[in-house]
């Protein structure tokens, strides 16, 4: 288990909440891939769950840290996509499943915990979409 600074959230309504946080930090990087010759849409940002969840934690950003996190996330993703149909169409819900499956592949969370939160996620997506789309009318 790596060690966190911050707090797991204590109820799945804070956790809802910190993924729209989340997201919307990766949302801010949107308008940067043009800079580096690379276009990243709403659909790409599930690629930056695991080094959101290091930053939001307060995990330490190392090269190991950052591979477990990513690993449980993609291999968790890819897995999973099949099954869940047309859900991880949903830039936010794809987001949400990359940004927990990588607190589970770094230990912070149980599978237990894990499944319940997508679950909660899944049936409150109306409010994350809520929350992230007023969030990004903000920033953007």
């Amino acid at each position: 288990m790596v060690h966190a600074k911050n707090k797991i959230p204590p109820t799945q309504q804070a956790w809802l909440e910190e993924i729209a946080k989340a997201y919307c930090d990766a949302y801010e990087t949107l308008p940067f891939g043009k800079l580096v010759g690379q276009e990243i849409n709403p659909e790409d940002l599930f690629h930056l769950g695991p080094a959101i969840c290091l930053k939001f934690r307060g995990v330490k950003n190392t090269k190991r840290n950052l591979e477990k996190a990513t690993e449980a996330a993609l291999s968790s993703y890819v897995a999973t996509k099949e099954i869940v149909g047309d859900l991880f169409d949903i830039p936010q819900m794809s987001f949400a499943f990359s940004y927990i499956a990588s607190h589970y592949g770094l230990d912070l969370v149980d599978e237990n915990l894990s499944t319940k939160l997508l679950e909660y996620i899944e049936s409150n997506l109306k409010r994350l979409l809520d929350l992230t789309n007023k969030n990004n009318e903000i920033q953007g």
